[in-house]
């Protein structure tokens, strides 16, 4: 009796072990067949004179970094980079706020992390700067709360970047337009239309520069201000700074008053750096957050700075959301006339 209760656990213990051995190697072949993947979608250029720059090596990097085969989608896009996620021949992509605030809207794309400006932020703010002497200054230094600086631009010579540019048109005048300073003139659903909401509010001589042209950009935009050309400047938070604060004094612009003399209004909104977006419908969640630790990683490692350097153009990454980082700029610029529509023609989107 005792040798037939051996030989039954022998067999079911040889049963067992074979059974097992069987599934182990189901799991090894089941693990090479599906090897994880991750596609970038990226502007790759036919030639490299600096090999330091070759958008491959960001793709080994992360490739090692995650133990996954990690390829390069090509495009020569912002729309290209939208229609890679939109339809998932792409896991991420780099693309400017505007783009990305388009897939974060119309096609619920995502964003896991965006690129640091050189002090470390992941956008800079947009101010109106006035000089010290005007009305507008005098109504922002005051303490007084029922004095309002933004009401008393109207009529008054403004100066811009360039046309549709982000902190010199799109966003001071999407929050003017917004809070019910400025009426929109024409078609809400034409972009043109801003050029006239523009003149209405502030007046015809309004300083709109073409690029190549003496007032264009965020130094052009100072310059209107500082020559008396225009009353309200509109530009970044470190314009100033950039052009007429510098210690060594003959290095500023020779167009530049005393830095003292530049009042900046309160920010009204952020304009974003280059987020990394990916689609929630194509990308698991494990494999994203494997991504993002990855690249806010980069600056932790020789080759990741070296990359982050000459292939990204940034000093390191940052992890955020498509809320954190663009519903600022999204709340701004979504009240500019048909600036869905220049967008969607912008980056070229087609149903």
């Amino acid at each position: 009796m005792g040798h037939k209760i051996a030989k039954t656990l022998f067999m079911t213990l040889l049963i067992g072990t074979t059974a097992l051995a069987g599934c182990l190697e189901t799991g090894d072949e089941s693990d090479d067949s599906d090897l994880e993947s991750l596609v970038i979608a990226f502007s790759i250029k036919d030639d490299y004179t600096n090999v330091d720059e070759n958008p491959q090596k960001f793709a080994d990097y992360l490739g090692e970094a995650l133990n996954m085969d990690v390829s390069l989608y090509p495009i020569d896009s912002e729309g290209a980079a939208l229609q890679a996620l939109r339809f998932g021949n792409a896991d991420i992509a780099f693309m400017d706020g505007g783009a990305a605030w388009v897939g974060w809207q119309q096609y619920g794309l995502e964003a896991l992390a965006a690129d640091q400006k050189s002090d470390g932020r992941t956008y800079y703010s947009a101010h109106a700067i006035v000089l010290k002497d005007s009305d507008i200054a005098a109504a922002h230094l005051d303490d007084d709360p029922s004095s309002d600086p933004f009401s008393l631009m109207a009529g008054k010579t403004s100066c811009h970047t360039g046309w549709l540019k982000s902190a010199g048109m799109l966003l001071p005048m999407g929050f003017l337009i917004g809070n019910g300073y400025a009426n929109v003139i024409g078609d809400a659903n034409d972009v043109e239309s801003l050029r006239t909401t523009i003149t209405n509010f502030f007046n015809e001589d309004a300083s709109i520069p073409d690029s190549g042209t003496p007032y264009y950009s965020y130094s052009g935009a100072v310059k209107c201000l500082s020559e008396g050309v225009g009353d309200v400047a509109f530009a970044k938070d470190s314009t100033i700074s950039a052009y007429c604060g510098n210690e060594d004094a003959s290095t500023n612009e020779d167009w530049c008053l005393a830095e003292s003399d530049y009042i900046l209004l309160p920010s009204y909104g952020n304009a974003p750096s280059h987020p990394v977006m990916y689609n929630p419908q194509t990308s698991d969640s494990v494999t994203m957050n494997l991504v993002q630790a990855a690249l806010v990683d980069m600056v932790n490692t020789d080759e990741g700075k070296s990359i982050l350097e000459n292939v990204l153009n940034t000093p390191a990454i940052s992890a955020t959301t498509a809320t954190e980082h663009l519903a600022s700029y999204g709340n701004l610029i979504e009240d500019v006339p048909g600036i869905s529509s220049y967008f969607d023609s912008k980056y070229e989107i087609t149903e």
